[in-house]
């Protein structure tokens, strides 16, 4: 069931109005009955994985709770294999098989390699990594077992998070569950007004931006400069404005009913920095592989060389979790590449800006910086983006071709306007990003919407209307699914 569907419309307030008439100790069913329907609407069959995988690691919490010494090593590890085994079968499975099929041509073997037809369960990826946490964190004695298995399987199922995140951990929201929410207006209105705001970046931005992306990407070799530059930009966007709005979309719901998710994103386009982003961008999952690839590997507390091998290694791991492709894989490398270059030139940048004396205009530099952040990412998302590394390779190689036309007005409408959009549309897609940064600016001094409650009625409402009216007269309503679900 996607956010942006007609059947959430109904789901939503339906499981909401339920949720607080029905006495407190009915309510975890009711919130697991919820999430069945709203994960059973994608393929109902998958839904049987995610039981075997709760009950695998249900028990595996209280074994690992009550053994000793290699004991709880061996069922941790059970509950792992499980997790990752099935990942690894659905997602990977043909991955692997095509890439031993290509080595063995290259070596003149036989192979006999047997593609599956596996459809990917929606969110596995989430909601494998969560239950991972949940075992870990037991293992770590940062939790206790779960005995409730009514209980732990909302953890691991709560529908507003199930299939996108944020990736939560144990200690955060399994006592949520057990507390009692009373219906508070002023916390309602608030996770409405989120929602609201997530929907309006997912079908007003991201899924107009989408139309532009899909037209350029799709077959990439028919354009050069210009198009493959404002895709490529338009995509840094896009998938911002998808996954953030499916993000700020779970945690209203959520909130609706009195339960506080993590932040998973951070405006993370306003970073200076390669480091700085990926503390603001999927801090659900940049703090996972922190806490479970990271810091187990060594982290930072190790020489030199194996503090830069854990992080290289770290993004080539993240990137893989993404997708099972090379152009993913890649993509992970490359930014763990860009950390550890700006590790390595730090004194000669520093050196530079004492030279020219950035130093002394501080909004420059910090421009600059912002700038050449979002360049570097842009460029990564090429790799994301593109369905192969032919296409990757040729958009890296053709995205600088053709820049003369910049200065060719006629040209430039011609580029600008024939790649799906109109130019009506393109510009309200322009409007729309503009209106979404200011809306961050405003974000930096803090919470816009407690901002808010301290302007005047009229402000308010007026602001509240037009995203509302935003949404119904600009809204792209196709129910295109959310980007992240593929992983």
């Amino acid at each position: 069931m996607l956010f942006n569907s007609i059947q959430f419309l109904i789901f939503f307030p339906l499981v909401t109005v339920l949720y607080f008439v029905l006495p407190h100790r009915m309510r975890p069913l009711l919130l697991l009955i919820a999430s069945c329907v709203f994960y059973m609407a994608f393929i109902p069959a998958y839904i049987l994985i995610l039981l075997v995988l709760i009950v695998v690691d249900y028990f595996a919490g209280i074994l690992i709770e009550n053994a000793r010494g290699k004991d709880r090593r061996m069922f941790l590890l059970i509950s792992i294999v499980a997790n990752v085994g099935f990942l690894a079968f659905f997602k990977y499975y043909n991955f692997i098989n095509e890439n031993i099929f290509r080595i063995a041509q290259f070596l003149d073997l036989r192979y006999p390699a047997s593609t599956l037809q596996i459809i990917l369960p929606i969110g596995l990826s989430f909601h494998t990594f969560q239950a991972m946490s949940y075992t870990i964190e037991v293992y770590r004695h940062k939790q206790k077992a779960e005995r409730n298995p009514l209980i732990y399987a909302l953890y691991v199922m709560f529908y507003p998070q199930l299939v996108a995140g944020p990736i939560e951990r144990p200690q955060h929201l399994i006592y949520q569950f057990k507390e009692k929410h009373y219906f508070d207006y002023n916390r309602v209105v608030d996770g409405i007004k989120l929602m609201a705001w997530g929907l309006f970046k997912k079908v007003v931005i991201a899924d107009r931006l989408a139309i532009l992306v899909n037209h350029v990407y799709n077959d990439p070799s028919g354009y050069s400069g210009i198009p493959l530059i404002v895709a490529t930009v338009f995509f840094a966007f896009q998938i911002y404005c998808d996954f953030s709005g499916y993000s700020d979309i779970a945690i209203g719901a959520a909130q609706v009913m009195g339960f506080n998710l993590m932040n998973n994103f951070n405006r993370p386009y306003f970073s200076k920095s390669i480091h700085e982003f990926w503390q603001r961008w999927h801090i659900s999952l940049s703090t996972w592989f922190r806490d479970y690839v990271y810091i187990p590997m060594g982290g930072n507390r190790v020489p030199k060389w194996r503090w830069h091998y854990n992080l290289f290694i770290t993004f080539l791991i993240s990137g893989l979790w993404h997708g099972a492709n090379w152009t993913y894989v890649l993509w992970g490398g490359l930014n763990g590449f860009y950390l550890l270059c700006g590790h390595w030139t730090k004194p000669y940048r520093d050196s530079l800006v004492k030279w020219t004396r950035l130093d002394r205009v501080p909004f420059l530099h910090r421009i600059l910086q912002l700038a050449a952040t979002f360049s570097l990412i842009c460029f990564a998302w090429i790799l994301f983006r593109a369905k192969n590394m032919p296409d990757a390779i040729y958009i890296i190689t053709h995205i600088f071709q053709g820049l003369g036309d910049v200065f060719n007005i006629e040209s430039l409408k011609t580029s600008l306007f024939g790649l799906g959009l109109s130019r009506s549309e393109f510009f309200i897609a322009i409007a729309s990003i503009c209106f979404m940064e200011t809306v961050h600016l405003v974000q930096i001094h803090g919470s816009i919407r407690h901002m808010l409650s301290d302007k005047p009625v009229w402000f308010r409402w007026s602001l509240y209307y037009a995203i509302l009216f935003g949404i119904i007269f600009f809204g792209v309503f196709r129910e295109t699914q959310f980007i992240y679900f593929q992983f």
